[in-house]
């Protein structure tokens, strides 16, 4: 799995705003998400749960096998449950 240098950078971004977000914590979303948008393809939407309000997104592409995380970011759980529901 790689980084883009903007991911790289979310982090920071991310703490800046006092929303901590760890790079196992992303892997995690893209490796065992409770939901993953496939409507911008080429690109994925990974979603898993963060908190009890929030749900982590993570976009990315997969590039000759590879996942490369583009970016990600917290999302009100309430704003994305439709995407959940069946």
């Amino acid at each position: 799995m790689q980084f883009t240098k903007h991911a790289e950078d979310k982090f920071a971004i991310l703490q800046r705003h006092k929303f901590s977000i760890t790079r196992d914590q992303v892997i995690e979303t893209v490796n065992d998400p409770d939901d993953v948008d496939t409507s911008r393809l080429p690109l994925f939407i990974a979603q898993r749960k963060f908190d009890k309000t929030h749900v982590l997104r993570v976009v990315y592409k997969v590039e000759f096998g590879v996942k490369i995380i583009i970016t990600f970011y917290p999302g009100r759980t309430k704003q994305y449950a439709h995407e959940n529901e069946s």
